[in-house]
This record gives structure tokens, sequence and C-alpha cells, in this order.
């Protein structure tokens, strides 16, 4: 496989999530590497690798510090950093679920879900709500898979995380950025920021879990836009695109003043001993 049908599978979204974009890329360049060294052929690869999905600052981290010390070792190091650090945010995160306790979630997210997998194996008892996700519906795989491991999951629409936040105990989400110069906050799947605000309003937790590679100290933050298309195809094709604009923004930015605490392999923050520690 080529670095080209390798960005075309993470734009496509067939490799989704911050996590395992980086993952992905960083088994796809091991190889790679191995075959063409880090020399300029490295460099364009890398890059095409990184604007594949901009908004996401793992890859980026991951190929800054592979740039600086370029070796097949250093990818292996990334890799089982990775690999371990979600283990490690499970058994740490898991110590805020409550037993009977109620959480909605967003999206579909392998850190966070590892927190909720993590406390549901140790005997802790909770229900989930689970929001669609429009457009792409990534919240339905994020249903199934809790399911499948006996967690009751109720899936809701994204428009009605307000109606059913008064009946949870706490928000838990993923993240694809955890920014730490302005603009500050938390970067996550559009719709995040909604139960953000709908958290905040209810006085409930918002709970962000995120390993460190998530940090991000980009100067611009670029906020992706999906194709139209992906609004539901059965409307878009009723519409005249010439004269209705379509947008469709991945994520949106959530201010660390709507967190309540940030989750990752060093431990449970809240956003100002975060910004403290790794700011």
């Amino acid at each position: 496989m080529d670095v080209s049908r390798v960005a075309e599978s993470i734009q496509s979204m067939k490799v989704q999530g911050a996590k395992e974009i980086a993952l992905y890329s960083l088994k796809f360049l091991r190889k790679f590497c191995k075959k063409y060294g880090f020399g300029l052929k490295f460099e364009v690869a890398a890059m095409i690798l990184e604007r594949a999905r901009p908004t996401a600052v793992v890859l980026h981290n991951c190929l800054e510090i592979l740039k600086k010390k370029k070796s097949v070792k250093t990818i292996d190091y990334l890799i089982k950093r990775l690999e371990t650090s979600t283990k490690r945010v499970a058994r740490i995160g898991s110590k805020l679920i409550g037993n009977g306790h109620t959480i909605m979630t967003h999206c579909h997210s392998g850190e966070a879900l590892s927190v909720l997998k993590n406390a549901w194996k140790k005997g802790k008892k909770f229900r989930v709500f689970a929001t669609i996700t429009e457009p792409l519906e990534q919240g339905v795989k994020t249903a199934k898979e809790l399911s499948k491991i006996g967690i009751p999951v109720t899936l809701i629409t994204d428009n009605s995380v307000s109606y059913f936040m008064k009946d949870v105990d706490c928000v838990v989400v993923g993240t694809d950025a955890i920014r730490v110069v302005e603009p500050k906050g938390v970067v996550n799947k559009i719709g995040t920021k909604n139960l953000a605000l709908a958290a905040a309003r209810e006085k409930k937790p918002f709970i962000v879990v995120g390993n460190t590679l998530k940090i991000d100290k980009r100067k611009k933050l670029v906020i992706e836009e999906r194709p139209a298309e992906e609004i539901y195809a059965e409307i878009f094709s009723k519409i005249n695109t010439k004269k209705i604009k379509v947008r469709n923004p991945a994520f949106d930015l959530v201010e660390f003043d709507l967190v309540s605490y940030l989750v990752n392999e060093k431990g449970i923050f809240t956003p100002k001993e975060f910004m403290k520690r790794f700011g």
C-alpha cells in the first residue's frame, strides 16, 4: 500500500479516531522507512499523512518526535506508547465511574470506551446514553461495542442531549486535541460542546479522556470541514447546491471552563492542574 492510499483511508474515515489514525500511519511508516529510509521520501510521506486529517494532533506530535530522532526504534517506541497509554488511561479513568451511574457519551472514542469497559469489568454497574453522532452516526458503533459486553445502552439523537442530561451522573468523551495554547480547550467531534453546555447547566461532571500525545501546542487550530455529501445523502440529492450552501465542520472546541476533569496516562486533572503541568 502506498502513502496516497493510506491517506485516502484516513480521509474517508475508514480509519477514524486520533490515536487510531496515528497508529495506522506509524505502522505504515515503519514498513515505508525500512524500504526508503528517512530522507526526502519520508518527509513527503509524513506531510501527506499529516494533511489527511489536520485537526487531530496525535499524528502531528508523533511525527515531530520522529523527525527529531529518525529511526525504526522511535516508531516502535511511539506505537508502544500509544498502545500502553490506553490501558493506563482505562485503569485511571474508571475511578471516576460510580456504581449505579448513568453516563452520556458522544461519537466513538477508543480511550473513552476503554474507561467504561474497564469500570464494567471491575464489577461496576451503570448504563450509558450514546448519541447517534451525526452525520456519520459513529455513536451507533459505540452503542454496539458497549452492548456487546453487556452494558445497558440507550441510543439518542444529538438534538436530545439537553432533554436527557438531567438523568445522567456524568459525561465521558474522548478528544482529538487538547489545546494548551490559544484557543485553549478540548477539540472533539462536532456536537461535543452541546453536551458540555448541557452538563454545565445541569451541574453534571464533564470528563475528557485523552493521552498526553493529544496535547496540542500548534500555533493555529484548523477545524476540518468534511464533504457536504456526508449530510444525509438522500436530502443532499434533493437540494440545489448552487443555491444552498452546505457546511459540515467535523469538530468543535470546548473551552476549559466547561470541563470538569481531564484523564490521561499520568492521572486525573482539573483544567487548572492540567495547564500547570502540561501547558
